[in-house]
């Protein structure tokens, strides 16, 4: 007893010390407010840095603020898409370049492509189209024409399941149709604000109608990368690829592009683009290649 009586003054004193924890200064609670009412994950995070450093003893209380909203903007986030239709929340990108020359020779060049996606809370559907025609003194010498759709389930934060079916035409190769279809599971290797990297891998089966009236249907496997870094707030680096590896047959194809913004939803973009088929009935390792200069537009 007359130790419990000797301790617990201390035990006081401990209580009183947690109670009197620092209150935030009513003039950094009401610029915290104030950017939290604007919406601004940067202004938000450029605030909060900013108060941590001048009030470094009420930094956990500043996080607490910081936590609360992005717990209430997903909570919100959320149900707006539990709410939604399966037409509303798309987001998409239109891409578009060429040219056309005339006198001693006629030629007419085209590029487009346009993706459409849709995020929910686990599942988001992409669709992609894209056209590459060329034809110089009544002889086409490019024509290419590729469509898809891929579904993705994120079983995690950064695992996901994904599933393809994929249309090409391409009859500078040699095929008037090429049909794909693969599964399998991916990874986001990085996820952070400058950079964005993720890889996915699973079986396929893809079927090719050749232009000499030959067709043929082949298993495999696919893989594919896609990498993002934002160098700067109006300059990002992009590349994505895919490869397709058959018992006879390695096809790969890459796109790198280096995009700046030139307003608020439009942006120029440089592209190289490599397409390689190792061997088909009528190509032979050929690699094909494509620069272009395009204007784009977010929706």
């Amino acid at each position: 007893m007359r130790h419990f009586i000797v301790f617990l003054p201390l035990l006081f004193a401990v209580q009183a010390q947690a109670d009197d924890s620092p209150l935030l200064p009513p003039s950094v609670r009401e610029m915290m407010e104030a950017a939290i009412a604007n919406g601004s994950e940067v202004e938000i995070a450029t605030v909060a840095k900013i108060a941590k450093q001048t009030n470094p003893a009420s930094a956990d209380e500043i996080q607490r603020m910081v936590n609360s909203w992005k717990n209430r903007t997903k909570q919100t986030h959320e149900a707006v898409i539990r709410e939604a239709s399966f037409a509303d929340l798309w987001t998409g990108r239109i891409e578009a370049g060429g040219f056309r020359s005339t006198g001693s020779t006629s030629e007419i060049g085209i590029s487009a492509s346009a993706n459409v996606k849709r995020a929910g809370i686990q599942w988001s559907h992409k669709l992609t189209a894209a056209v590459d025609y060329r034809r110089a003194n009544g002889i086409t010498s490019r024509e290419r024409y590729f469509a898809s759709y891929e579904p993705k389930f994120e079983y995690d934060s950064r695992g996901f399941a994904y599933g393809l079916v994929q249309f090409e035409r391409d009859t500078t190769i040699g095929y008037d149709q090429r049909y794909t279809a693969s599964a399998g599971v991916g990874y986001k290797l990085i996820v952070s604000k400058p950079v964005d990297l993720m890889m996915d891998v699973g079986p396929s089966i893809r079927h090719a109608d050749y232009t000499i009236g030959v067709n043929e249907t082949k298993l495999g496997a696919r893989a594919s990368l896609d990498l993002v870094w934002r160098m700067s707030p109006t300059l990002a680096f992009k590349q994505t690829g895919s490869t397709y590896a058959e018992s006879d047959v390695f096809t790969l194809n890459s796109l790198s592009s280096l995009e700046t913004k030139v307003g608020r939803r439009w942006s120029a973009a440089l592209s190289y683009n490599v397409q390689y088929e190792s061997e088909t009935l009528l190509t032979d390792k050929a690699f094909n290649t494509l620069s272009r200069l395009t204007l784009t537009y977010d929706f």
